[in-house]
């Protein structure tokens, strides 16, 4: 690539989700204006959302402005309680708003594509009907109405690169109508056997109006090429920058364990996941409770809240909630409430202190695209036991730096956590090995491996 590049880029989530005080219109006679985030005030005005897209698109986004491979970058999302045009730094946003019918339309239809994918319900009439359901024609149009605005934007801008990311936007690539090369990036669970067989035509139709697709590991490479995509399919780790990570004081460890109830003497088990049955913290809880007589001490700290579909800025879908209600009585029932802390969203500075006061973190998910979490943990030289359904599982050598379960073993999840316990040099060994497996995950690797997949379209 000889040329700086000019991009397009769509995502559902988006990077930042806005206070009911900041006008969608606010420019002369109600038209829009683009309002500049460094005016507004972070926590106020204004957060950045969670979840593995801010962490992996935005930095990388910046980081190829700065170095000068990027010319352009405007970023496209769902985000109705959003001002139409913002600015960050370099990148400009464009927010996407539906009303609440059609945005209620539209959720129905990405939770059942969702929860076929992690093999939810495929088999029901219902699901296997989705796409001819009255909800299918909102998914399409919040698709249609995506894509003409990056219609717009190309004939006025001239991309030379559209990179449209995750399950939901899938149909926007055959919906551009451009022969100008588009990127789709897959970032949840890739199992051809999980997708009801009535839905395959029209989603290989989709995947093949673009002209490469990324996955997240190697069985979601093999599964897609089976599952009849004809394109490039390219596997690239999900990555994060190790510089946006911290080492916190003992002040700031003791401050955040004080506001967890956590004593000097707990021992701790990390989770860090959005309130969802597919995380598994179901799973977590009752393997605690095996061996909570066997560690008097021990605690499960569950950090997270709710993802942008479940937030009252986004989709309005309230199943975060009802999870976080069903964990609690689970605890209850399980002998372990006093064991088990609800922490809620912690910012970064409070999260990296309790990757740090941790023994060991777990990512207990049933199904899991990847597990960025994994690699933070490891960050902070701290090994993980992961469910043999991540994504990142492929990186992990059993007992080496992590350790794997079958998600539905509590038996053997409560035993590899005794393991993990009992022997604290085994432990340290296993996170300063994952701390080294975390380069294959890093910015770095990230950017060249990016960079050489668009360099790959544009040559």
């Amino acid at each position: 690539m000889n040329n700086r590049i000019r991009i397009c880029i769509s995502t559902q989530t988006p990077l930042v989700q806005f206070t009911d005080k900041i006008p969608r219109a606010n420019g002369p006679n109600g038209a829009p204006s683009v309002v500049d985030l460094s005016t507004l005030v972070d926590g106020v005005d204004y957060q950045f959302s969670t979840g593995g897209l801010t962490r992996m698109v935005f930095p990388l986004v910046n980081r190829m402005l700065s170095d000068g491979t990027l010319e352009v970058a405007h970023w496209i999302s769902l985000n109705p309680s959003g001002p139409e045009t913002v600015k960050v730094g370099g990148i400009m946003l464009h927010n996407v708003s539906l009303d609440k019918e059609r945005l209620a339309g539209y959720g129905n239809t990405k939770e059942t594509i969702w929860g076929a994918v992690h093999g939810i319900n495929a088999a029901n009439r219902s699901t296997q009907d989705a796409f001819w359901s009255d909800d299918f024609s909102e998914f399409s149009y919040y698709n249609r109405v995506s894509a003409e605005l990056m219609k717009r934007l190309d004939a006025t801008l001239d991309f030379d690169l559209f990179y449209i990311h995750d399950f939901q936007q899938l149909p926007a690539g055959k919906l551009l109508g451009t022969l100008k090369p588009k990127i789709f990036r897959w970032h949840i669970p890739f199992d051809e056997s999980m997708i009801p067989s009535q839905w395959k035509n029209l989603l290989t139709d989709y995947f093949n109006n673009y002209d490469m697709v990324i996955v997240s590991s190697t069985k979601y490479l093999t599964s897609l090429k089976s599952f009849g995509y004809e394109g490039r399919v390219r596997k690239i780790y999900p990555f994060v920058d190790p510089a946006e990570y911290s080492k916190p004081a003992k002040p700031e460890v003791d401050e955040i364990s004080k506001k967890l109830g956590v004593s000097e003497d707990d021992r701790i088990i990390l989770s860090v996941a959005r309130m969802d049955p597919m995380k598994g913290q179901d799973r977590a809880i009752r393997a605690l409770s095996l061996i909570s007589s066997k560690f008097p001490s021990l605690k499960l700290v569950l950090v997270g809240n709710g993802s942008f579909s479940s937030s009252g800025k986004g989709l309005g879908l309230s199943k975060s909630a009802v999870w976080g209600a069903n964990l609690q009585n689970i605890a209850k029932d399980s002998g372990v409430s006093d064991r088990v802390v609800f922490a809620g969203h912690l910012n970064q500075k409070e999260l990296d202190a309790m990757y740090e006061r941790c023994d060991f973190t777990v990512l207990p998910s049933v199904k899991e695209g990847f597990g960025l979490v994994v690699v933070e943990s490891w960050l902070h030289s701290r090994a993980a036991l992961v469910t043999k359904e991540a994504g990142v599982a492929e990186l992990i050598e059993d007992g080496k730096n992590g350790m794997l379960v079958n998600p539905d073993d509590t038996n053997s999840m409560s035993q590899k956590m005794s393991v993990m316990l009992e022997d604290r040099d085994q432990l340290v060994q296993m996170g300063e090995r994952g701390l080294v497996t975390s380069k294959l995950c890093s910015m770095e690797e990230g950017l060249k491996a990016e960079t050489r997949a668009i360099g790959e379209l544009l040559q």
